[in-house]
């Protein structure tokens, strides 16, 4: 691998032989030796670890835990309880590991718009903050053959339904942001989907002007949703096949791996950013570990 110097002015590197190795040292956070490099030119001296998006961090050995146990139903407080840290060590790392899921996430992405999606299902999953009258929706999409999930937007919605009244009179008007997270994550995963691809989704009202700013060559096909398919109304009989079985069988996994979604679970949703994180550091997870991501072709 090729190191720069990190003084901008100065070009120097081990490629020109300019810089050159220094000794190590014996980081104390993990026990690794690191390689210290100097400088020639401008005497500057850096290590390996100097570019390392993990720089100046602390207890690096209980990074890939933390990543494991928040991808299997575990809470911050039980993870710290268990790791026998701090739950605010938990909190910044839970941060460090969403950035750099996110940046997995964004390479994967990359690699994916070489062998394009040919059939993408999207729905939304619906969650709360803190009580039933502050809902929440998760904007998902999904490649139907590959399973792998293309991305998931976390936004605000207004209460509906019998809470309608009550949200409002206590916690006044929430605006909807649904929308906007659908547009979030439509413009992350768009150059992946093929030209000719099948979009597939439910009956939600919104999905058509979505899909129709985004994908306007590829055919979408809309599936009428579980509430609507009942029995005793003809053509609404509920359906013995389900269209939309990989987004219905990712989210059932996003609910039963990620304490925040769990239905009947002590923990809920505080922050909206850090449900984000959270599901961010599952995508990755789920792309990338549990399925393997792509397979080299």
């Amino acid at each position: 691998m090729i190191y720069n110097c990190p003084n901008s002015p100065c070009n120097s590197s081990t490629k020109n032989k300019l810089v050159i190795k220094d000794g190590r040292y014996k980081r104390a956070c993990d026990s690794r030796k690191i390689q210290r490099f100097r400088c020639k030119v401008c005497g500057k001296k850096f290590s390996r670890a100097t570019f390392s998006f993990e720089k100046y961090q602390k207890k690096r050995r209980v990074n890939h835990r933390i990543y494991r146990m928040l991808c299997d139903r575990s809470s911050m407080r039980s993870i710290s309880r268990e790791l026998n840290i701090n739950y605010k060590t938990v909190a910044r790392k839970v941060q460090y590991l969403a950035e750099k899921s996110r940046r997995r996430q964004r390479r994967f992405l990359k690699k994916l718009e070489k062998s394009q999606v040919q059939n993408m299902q999207f729905d939304d999953l619906i969650t709360l903050e803190h009580t039933k009258m502050k809902p929440l929706s998760v904007s998902l999409a999904v490649d139907k053959k590959r399973r792998f999930v293309l991305g998931a937007e976390v936004s605000r919605i207004p209460a509906f339904g019998h809470l309608a009244k009550k949200s409002k009179k206590k916690y006044g008007y929430r605006e909807n942001h649904h929308e906007r997270g659908l547009n979030r994550l439509m413009e992350k995963i768009y150059r992946t989907i093929d030209r000719d691809a099948l979009i597939e989704s439910d009956e939600h009202n919104t999905y058509p002007k979505i899909v129709a700013k985004y994908f306007s060559s590829q055919e979408h096909k809309r599936y009428k949703g579980g509430r609507s398919c009942v029995a005793g109304q003809g053509e609404l009989k509920r359906q013995h096949f389900d269209p939309l079985f990989t987004l219905n069988h990712t989210c059932a996994m996003f609910r039963a791996h990620i304490n925040r979604l769990i239905r009947k679970s002590w923990c809920s949703t505080k922050r909206v950013d850090m449900l984000q994180a959270h599901i961010d550091i599952f995508i990755c997870f789920y792309n990338l570990d549990y399925l393997g991501g792509l397979s080299p072709t």
